[in-house]
């Protein structure tokens, strides 16, 4: 029975501890409305209604990953300044701990301010440093991994890299080799900078986008051409899933023995921010639940989908992804 499969299965992902390791930052709203163009220049004149923080990055993954029912622990580095205090003080609001958090003197915390009027994004201003950390937090940041992982053995670690500079090279080296060492699953949604640092990760996600960008032949949104891809990322990365998502045209996800090519449903697309994390979200966690391939990757596209209906970056809802599932199933 699918409801019984997929009961189950959430009651798995109810079980998992995932340490979440990356790139941090808040998504600030500003809230408001439009009446007129400025005298000073042809732009509109936003009338501020309220102003929002969110956790965004890698700690919306976090987010997802409670909504989805399992136990995330974050792990990143913020500023020593006002929105790192802002960044703390929304974790427990979020019932999120923060002893996977170092603050730092050698870096602002990351912070994307989207203006939105009438439910239309019209602007950002991003206020960041994107070098990769010092030596200092480098190490201070391996030390608290080594440290979560000796005190509660994760199920999982999940690395979210917005090339913001949390996740170098070396750090990235070091942790899969303690991941492997101590028997545990990885997955990545990764960045350009990055993309070929990741070697011997379990679930390797990147967008059609950055596989273009990153392999050396013409890439479609087909399954023979995204099986040469998924080929060729295997060869260089020795990861044993790969999960490409292709935007409007759906997901393809390849574990060697099993392909799958799915396509999206007619959605109201409202904002597209934040779907790549809400996809490696549930498609690392059905994966650590031992979901077949089929599973996550219907579970991962309908995700994705349905935070798309939203505006801003917002986690998936569980109910409804259930619901939506269900129904895939029974029309199939």
């Amino acid at each position: 029975m699918p409801e019984k499969q997929i009961e189950q299965l959430f009651d798995r992902i109810s079980k998992l501890h995932i340490l979440v390791l990356g790139d941090v930052m808040i998504d600030r709203y500003l809230n408001g409305r439009v009446e007129r163009v400025s005298p000073e220049a042809p732009v509109p004149v936003v009338q501020l209604t309220d102003e929002e923080n969110r956790l965004g990055g890698a700690a919306n993954v976090a987010l997802n990953l409670r909504a989805l029912g399992a136990r995330p622990t974050l792990v990143s580095v913020i500023g020593k300044d006002l929105n790192g205090e802002i960044f703390r003080s929304l974790m427990p609001e979020n019932d999120l701990q923060d002893q996977g958090i170092i603050q730092s003197n050698d870096r602002p915390t990351t912070v994307k301010t989207r203006v939105i009027a009438q439910s239309q994004h019209l602007l950002r201003v991003d206020r960041e440093s994107t070098h990769d950390l010092n030596s200092v937090d480098e190490k201070n940041l391996l030390d608290r991994v080594n440290y979560l992982i000796a005190s509660d053995k994760p199920d999982l670690i999940l690395f979210q890299d917005y090339n913001k500079g949390v996740l170098t090279k070396s750090l990235i080296k070091a942790v899969i080799e303690l991941a492997i060492k101590n028997q545990i699953p990885t997955a990545v949604d990764p960045k350009k900078t990055n993309f070929w640092a990741y070697q011997g990760v379990t679930l390797f996600k990147p967008n059609l986008k950055e596989v273009r960008d990153s392999l050396p032949f013409d890439i479609q949104a087909d399954a023979p051409s995204l099986k040469k891809a998924s080929g060729h990322i295997r060869k260089q990365l020795q990861n044993q899933h790969t999960l490409i998502t292709l935007s409007e045209k759906g997901l393809y996800i390849d574990n060697q023995q099993e392909t799958v090519l799915l396509g999206t449903k007619p959605r109201s697309i409202a904002d597209v921010c934040g779907a790549g994390d809400t996809v490696i979200s549930i498609a690392a966690a059905a994966l650590a639940a031992g979901a077949q391939t089929n599973q996550i990757a219907q579970l991962a596209n309908l995700a994705g989908g349905q935070v798309c209906e939203k505006v801003g970056v917002v986690p998936v809802n569980r109910d409804l992804l259930i619901r939506e599932y269900l129904a895939d199933i029974i029309q199939v």
